[in-house]
């Protein structure tokens, strides 16, 4: 890393998402043991900002390590990085004209260097992981996700054990065994994958990096946070519409805008953080509209959206609180609009977004018709991957 010496992680310690229980981050931590759910990272903010800057940005690099201080490893010698972040924010002149909106912005993660926004919290993991000494990684994934471990592990010449469900996208599987890591197909969806990953790490001492429940991938995602307000002069947007699954960006997200408030780059006002999930996997939807919190597991879900087919999140409230604590909502859409909307935005921007993307422009739309949403407002669509990774599934979809 060519970061200077003097520029330095700020982070303090690791609180409970539910309870605020704090645990020292020099120690290995999963799910809090009293409550299951996730610790998260916490800063000396006002240190933080004696460096971090928005005038400091011009002279650091161009990925998401540019954050260094509110980002969790502690030795920069520590950092496990391909370049990922600092992906564009295109204005979306074409489609925005086409839905008569004045302001329309896709945010692209399928330039990330595994072809997804999973690169950011894989890099921030594997690079913590490796601060604490865990050289032996396991986790279920849909598909990107176990990509972007499994690249990541290469760089660092770690272990990495992957559990994907048997139907997870081919690219992805041939991706994980490209850069060597043990891939294992699991019957079932990704909860059952994360069954069997999580017995594999009691048996074999690997360390489990699964969505959330550890602290550190949500720090490589909120970047994404980061990023669109430094992209818009230190302004927010009106909406965020973000594709979930385990939810982990609308988390991260939502953590940077607060952070970023207590830095000083941005106020106390925030963007309506929209949900959108498959027709056919909705379990935060299903909570939100229930007036709920904690999300009941989804049966028998299916989508072509292999990110999207998550029954189960652990993050369930930290989504479900931000939507609601921002003015948002959270809905669905089905597998047709998906497929339709990757299309429109292909042939209107030249963006050839993942399923997941073209969910976000399928909700836009609906958004558009309730008035929920309106055409003068500025909206960005998250699209978290590149339709690259699913050619087996979008091209009959698409007629081919």
């Amino acid at each position: 890393m060519s970061y200077r010496t003097h520029i330095r992680s700020q982070i303090t310690h690791l609180e409970c998402s539910l309870s605020g229980e704090t645990v020292d981050h020099k120690y290995p931590h999963r799910l809090n043991p009293e409550n299951g759910k996730p610790y998260l990272a916490r800063y000396d903010l006002g240190k933080a900002s004696e460096t971090l800057t928005k005038d400091s940005l011009a002279d650091r690099e161009s990925n998401m390590w540019r954050y260094r201080e509110v980002m969790p490893v502690v030795d920069p010698a520590n950092i496990v990085t391909l370049g990922e972040g600092h992906t564009p924010l295109h204005i979306a002149e074409r489609l925005g004209k086409h839905l008569g909106m004045k302001s329309l912005l896709i945010k692209d993660e399928g330039v990330n260097p595994t072809g997804s926004f999973k690169a950011r919290g894989l890099s921030a993991a594997v690079s913590k992981a490796l601060e604490l000494g865990q050289t032996k990684l396991t986790m279920p994934s849909a598909g990107n996700a176990g990509g972007a471990l499994s690249a990541y592990s290469a760089a660092a010449g770690m272990e990495a054990h992957v559990y994907m469900p048997k139907d997870a996208p081919y690219a992805n599987q041939v991706e994980c065994i490209a850069h060597g890591a043990d891939l294992n197909l699991v019957d079932g969806f990704i909860t059952d994958a994360g069954r069997v990953s999580g017995k594999a790490a009691e048996e074999r001492g690997f360390f489990d990096v699964s969505t959330l429940k550890e602290p550190y991938r949500v720090e490589g995602k909120k970047t994404m946070g980061y990023e669109i307000v430094e992209q818009l002069g230190f302004q927010i947007p009106d909406v965020v519409i973000y594709p979930t699954g385990g939810g982990t960006g609308i988390v991260g997200i939502w953590k940077a805008l607060d952070e970023l408030e207590e830095l000083g780059w941005i106020g106390p006002e925030r963007p309506r953080m929209v949900c959108v999930q498959a027709e056919g996997c909705a379990p935060l939807v299903d909570a939100y509209k229930k007036g709920v919190e904690f999300a009941d597991p989804f049966l028998n879900p299916s989508t072509l959206a292999a990110g999207m087919r998550v029954p189960a999140a652990v993050g369930d409230f930290l989504v479900i609180r931000a939507v609601r604590q921002s003015g948002g909502t959270a809905l669905t859409v089905t597998d047709d609009q998906m497929v339709d909307s990757v299309r429109d935005m292909s042939t209107y921007e030249g963006i050839f977004p993942a399923p997941e993307g073209g969910a976000t422009l399928s909700a836009l739309q609906i958004l558009l018709d309730s008035h929920q949403v309106e055409r003068d407002e500025r909206v960005v669509l998250l699209n978290t991957g590149s339709g690259m990774k699913y050619l087996d599934v979008l091209g009959p979809a698409l007629g081919l």
